[in-house]
């Protein structure tokens, strides 16, 4: 396989051998469900990762000191697992035509399991049920057999981990809005990833799905000079399969981490109490009501506030403010109704949260960049303190970033940024922030605008960015202005007998066409 054969994406992901990889194997699955198909598949995937990292590092053992090549410890001491005889790759490889495969990839799960602690009921373990087509199974050992077959170290390391983040990516697809559960967009990560720059420090996800926060995280250190080990992993899933995964996604990149899992999850259940991040990078499920906050009335964390019992959207805000270091910053992904909801307690608690100064930037984002819903979605940038070091001071103020305009459609219904828009983003707020190795803030009509705290009450606490960026009028002919404003006046009169919630948006459309 050639592995030099990749062309780039605007989203800089690769769509060459893993592309054409994923089309082979998806041709495998037959009439299995994605969802389950996904287990089969990178179960493997992990299962040839790791036995090629031992096996690396057996052959540099034994031309070392052989009596050290079965010393388990060495393994251990150089973050590799030790993985037994049955389970090494080219068993099952010379056996992937027998009947009894997935008898034997299950004991090879079970045996890696025994002798490595922390990968201990992360594997999966069903390959031998009967409906699961053995010849397909053999079929899809031979086509991973190919993967970094050539390759050794951390050359290795890295195909493998990109095969099983493309391949998340592209199950998550196919399953649609189940997708969504366990996947954040490539896009959306690297934008949060990007504007948080988190270089060194704790970096937290409370809900953090199958990983692709800290991965993105990894990889802009990475990419920056930085050493891996200046950062330090932790998160929590509820979800187990979930947890399952995103295991497995942070072991095939030899990243350390601390993910924890209860069925309670972090509002009920705070794995990571006394964790006080400076990076905390979250995606929370939208718009949840059955969140059991009628338990939770008294808690320390909802200092802006108690949230309302059906909706979580300011128990996670409020949750992610707690966790944060003194000067630590978040990027939180969040439905667009937050920016505006008044339901029961939230405009309250939003207006506590802005007067307190913890918010320091809001960027909408563009409709279809998720799999799991078209509901229209925005990142929450919070800070503890923003008199940014090595930057400027921006208390009393709040960046707005205004997306929608941005990112290109890949396919019939999802959208991707490219890398410069990405870059054109993160640029903007880092500039906000006043770093020295970028250019003079300004703000952009249409794009940006820096705003202070006694504009945005007087725009009623309203976080929508399209409040205050406006329109970049050079760009707008006076014919396409009349045409937005009759468009307007027909919605306006459409929307007349609707419930108060819609007087908001007609306010605002109102403030933008003023005059």
């Amino acid at each position: 396989m050639a592995q030099n054969d990749t062309a780039k994406n605007g989203n800089g992901g690769n769509l060459g051998f893993e592309a054409d990889l994923f089309k082979t194997a998806d041709k495998l699955r037959g009439n299995m469900e994605p969802s389950d198909y996904k287990h089969v598949a990178l179960g493997l995937i992990f299962l040839k990762y790791i036995s090629d990292a031992f096996e690396a590092r057996h052959k540099a053992l034994l031309a070392e000191d052989p009596q050290a090549a079965e010393d388990k410890d060495e393994y251990l001491a150089d973050n590799v697992f030790w993985v037994p005889k049955e389970a090494r790759w080219s068993h099952l490889q010379a056996n992937a035509k027998l009947p009894t495969i997935g008898t034997l990839i299950d004991d090879a799960m079970r045996a890696i399991e025994k002798d490595n602690e922390s990968l201990k009921g992360v594997l999966p373990k069903d390959y031998a049920r009967p409906a699961l087509n053995k010849v397909m199974l053999g079929e899809l050992i031979d086509l991973i057999s190919g993967i970094a077959l050539n390759e050794e170290g951390d050359r290795s390391k890295d195909i493998l981990g990109r095969v099983y983040e493309y391949f998340l990516g592209q199950f998550a697809g196919a399953e649609g809005k189940r997708g969504g559960e366990f996947y954040t967009p490539r896009s959306v990560v690297r934008v949060l990833v990007e504007m948080l720059e988190p270089y060194s420090g704790r970096v937290y996800d409370p809900c953090c799905g199958s990983g692709g926060m800290f991965v993105q995280s990894e990889k802009f250190v990475q990419e920056h000079g930085g050493r891996i080990g200046d950062i330090a992993i932790y998160g929590q899933e509820s979800n187990y399969t979930t947890w399952r995964l995103a295991k497995m996604n942070l072991a095939v990149r030899g990243i350390d981490s601390d993910i924890r899992w209860n069925n309670e999850g972090s509002f009920h259940k705070d794995e990571l109490r006394d964790l006080k991040a400076d990076y905390i990078l979250a995606n929370p499920p939208f718009n949840i009501s059955d969140w059991g906050g009628d338990r939770l009335r008294e808690d320390v964390r909802w200092k802006y506030g108690v949230p309302p019992t059906g909706n979580a959207n300011y128990g996670w805000l409020q949750h992610i403010v707690h966790h944060l270091a003194p000067n630590g910053t978040a990027g939180v992904v969040l439905a667009n109704g937050s920016l505006t909801s008044n339901q029961t307690t939230e405009g309250e608690i939003r207006k506590a949260m802005i007067a307190g100064d913890v918010v320091a930037c809001v960027l909408t984002l563009p409709v279809q960049l998720f799999y799991s819903t078209q509901i229209s979605a925005s990142v929450w940038i919070l800070a503890r303190n923003k008199n940014f070091s090595r930057g400027t001071d921006r208390r009393g103020q709040v960046l707005f970033i205004d997306a929608r305009a941005l990112g290109s459609l890949v396919d019939r219904t999802r959208r991707e940024f490219s890398d410069e828009e990405i870059s054109q983003i993160a640029s903007a707020f880092k500039r906000w922030k006043g770093i020295a190795d970028v250019d003079t803030y300004q703000d952009i009509p249409g794009f940006c605008r820096s705003v202070d705290i006694k504009t945005i009450e007087s725009h009623r606490w309203a976080l929508v960015p399209g409040r205050y960026v406006g329109f970049d009028r050079s760009e707008l002919s006076t014919t396409a202005i009349g045409k937005l404003k009759g468009d307007f006046a027909d919605l306006k009169a459409a929307l007349t007998n609707l419930p108060s919630e819609v007087e908001q948006s007609i306010t605002i459309f109102e403030e933008l066409f003023h005059g």
